[in-house]
């Protein structure tokens, strides 16, 4: 056996894009931890980059609620249901906290109007952004989903409600497809110059079990294979689940929690995407960039006397 860099590891192809992202392209990025993690590397490399402005999104359903809702509100068309917003008593004091179901925690305000007008805000500046992107990029992590009982509703984040409010709702193949084959009509009507690339988070969730965790896998990747299928010129995907599953699969690319990717992990994937997914102009700007970057992570020493 020939030994060499290949001889140990399957390394997962990843073919060079025809149409590579470019410096002055602009991105958005919606879904799990994971698009959270690529979008960090997208803004900072000073890239105009808008990453999760509601929150970390899990399940198709809500990613597609996010996407028509910010586009509509953009446009004036439409006011977020009366029914998407809530209070809770903040704990210690004899104040609410203002949130959307729609929304994650770190959007929150005990002062209603304020909380209101911040919401509508996020919304409208996140359809303002995937109607001037190039790129969007949607993480799915799961399947599962979560409705709240008394009316139905989805929702983005449970926001530390007892369990008993909710029903857990599992989205087959179809309902998957044809959830996210709306959201691709939408952003081709609204946003004809968008490319929507697909990736399935290397996540594993426990909660589930590991079997229950592979099938909400399995049904996600033939969900964006018939996508990809059926939006040929639209959609594309990226294959950052096989990355780790396949290429990188031992523990020493996993975070302390054995399930989350490490660091190392997720910028070996940025750097695959660098190398396959970009044009020489934006691998030439990341090199010229990478000493700013260094600079604004680095941390001054505080001299005490």
């Amino acid at each position: 056996m020939k030994v060499g860099d290949n001889a140990f590891r399957t390394i997962v192809d990843v073919p060079k894009w025809a149409n590579p992202m470019r410096p002055q392209h602009r991105f958005v990025l919606l879904g799990s931890c994971f698009a959270q993690n690529i979008g960090e590397q997208f803004q900072s490399y000073g890239l105009d980059a808008v990453c999760n402005p509601l929150g970390v999104i899990y399940n198709p359903e809500s990613i597609a609620v996010q996407v028509k809702e910010s586009l509509s509100l953009f446009k004036g068309e439409d006011t977020l249901p009366e029914s998407t917003l809530f209070s809770l008593p903040l704990e210690g004091s004899g104040e609410a906290v203002w949130r959307c179901w729609w929304a994650g925690t770190l959007i929150n305000d005990t002062d209603e109007e304020r909380f209101r007008e911040t919401i509508h805000k996020t919304f409208s500046h996140l359809g303002e952004a995937l109607r001037e992107a190039d790129f969007l990029f949607i993480t799915l992590g799961t399947n599962v989903c979560y409705r709240l009982k008394e009316n139905g509703m989805i929702v983005t984040n449970c926001h530390k409600i007892p369990a008993t409010n909710f029903e857990e709702v599992t989205l087959d193949l179809e309902t998957c497809t044809d959830i996210l084959s709306g959201t691709m009509d939408l952003l081709t009507k609204e946003c004809p110059k968008l490319q929507v690339v697909f990736t399935v988070s290397p996540y594993r969730y426990k909660k589930y079990g590991f079997h229950g965790s592979q099938l909400a896998k399995a049904t996600l990747l033939l969900t964006v294979d018939e996508l990809c299928r059926r939006y040929p010129e639209k959609a594309s995907y990226f294959p950052a689940y096989e990355m780790v599953m396949d290429d990188l699969r031992d523990y020493r690319f996993y975070a302390e929690d054995m399930i989350h990717p490490s660091p190392v992990a997720v910028n070996y994937i940025w750097h695959r995407m660098v190398e396959n997914c970009m044009d020489g102009e934006m691998q030439k700007y990341l090199e010229d960039y990478e000493p700013i970057r260094k600079a604004k992570r680095h941390r001054a020493l505080s001299l005490k006397p």
